[in-house]
């Protein structure tokens, strides 16, 4: 099923090509609602040509990530992925009584010291492009 749209606004390019936008898009049914038009995507109940037809030359042009940015969102990309492993990997050992009095105090050691070097790699000198990731017990 096909949505025909017959408005936008507040388009703004995405990429140097001008393929991919952000736009508000006036749903028959929704009213004003935020879509992203992107030629990769299978999705084909917003007609992306009629989109592109109705956004014509009216959009803000692409500006490229400033090196600050680029840093900023790879920062969080790590320390997403270590606030992922330390909740499901290290939570689930360390915070069980059970298991946790189940292992050698060497074992323990290791999952101490595993949750630290998690804790410590924004430390690293090469954060947040270059990380080297410790191994878990």
């Amino acid at each position: 099923m096909s949505i025909l749209i017959q408005e936008v606004r507040n388009a703004v390019s995405l990429n140097a090509e001008n393929t991919r936008f952000d736009v508000e898009i006036n749903h028959p049914e929704l009213g004003w609602i935020p879509y992203t038009l992107d030629p990769h995507d299978p999705d084909n109940t917003v007609s992306n040509e009629d989109l592109l037809a109705l956004i014509g030359s009216d959009y803000a042009a692409y500006v490229a990530p400033t090196q600050e940015e680029l840093d900023a969102n790879a920062a969080a990309g790590v320390r997403w992925e270590r606030d992922d492993r330390l909740a499901n990997e290290v939570d689930p050992i360390v915070s069980n009584p059970l298991r946790w009095n189940d292992m050698t105090p060497e074992q323990q050691g290791a999952w101490s010291q595993y949750r630290t070097d998690l804790l410590n790699i924004t430390d690293q000198s090469g954060f947040p492009h270059s990380v080297n990731w410790p191994t878990s017990p």
